[in-house]
């Protein structure tokens, strides 16, 4: 009597990386949501949750980038505690910054998009400038659209003075992120992977 052996791959090895990927760049979003403090100029804090949003886009594209958002903000809504400083839960999601994280899988997703385009990943260092920043700001565009809906949804403001607390006074800040994943996107450690 013999006995066959036969190996069957459930997952392809691609995809079990980009799990793998998925997972780090959401949880690297709630490391950095614990780099949290206030704003002087508004209440909404300023976290560096957006650079992780920016780092996933870029290195994931635009599905596997949004896909890890989504993870993110589920975790965080399951309660684990992975948003803005330790927070977590629904609670989290409908109070008055939930706008934010609501955005985040679609702001990775487009900034993947107009990084990598549609017919596959590109290697980010080899990305433009422009692409990137470009890229960047599309994303944070949709962080402030949702951000200053939420913030004026919840605490019944207007659009124009929920603009100004939820995002015009963040204007700076991002840029730092920007430049910071721009960085990143171009240091050697990472070109050498």
């Amino acid at each position: 009597m013999s006995t066959q052996e036969q190996n069957v791959e459930l997952v392809g090895e691609a995809v079990a990386s980009n799990l793998v990927r998925m997972a780090m760049f959401a949880a690297l979003t709630g490391a950095f949501a614990y780099v949290s403090f206030q704003n002087p100029i508004s209440p909404v804090p300023v976290t560096l949750q957006v650079l992780g949003v920016f780092l996933a886009g870029v290195f994931l594209g635009p599905l596997w980038g949004g896909a890890s958002m989504l993870v993110y903000v589920a975790t965080g809504a399951m309660g684990a505690p992975i948003f803005a400083g330790g927070s977590a839960g629904l609670g989290v999601l409908l109070g008055p910054y939930g706008g934010y994280l609501w955005s985040y899988p679609f702001a990775a997703a487009a900034l993947g998009l107009v990084v990598h385009g549609v017919d596959g990943l590109n290697t980010p260092k080899e990305v433009g400038l422009a692409r990137l920043v470009a890229g960047m700001v599309a994303a944070t565009a949709i962080i402030y659209a949702f951000g200053t809906v939420g913030y004026a949804f919840v605490n019944g403001v207007g659009l124009y003075e929920a603009f100004l607390v939820a995002a015009a006074a963040f204007v700076p800040v991002e840029a730092l992120k920007m430049a910071a994943a721009v960085g990143i996107v171009r240091s050697d450690a990472i070109a050498a992977e």
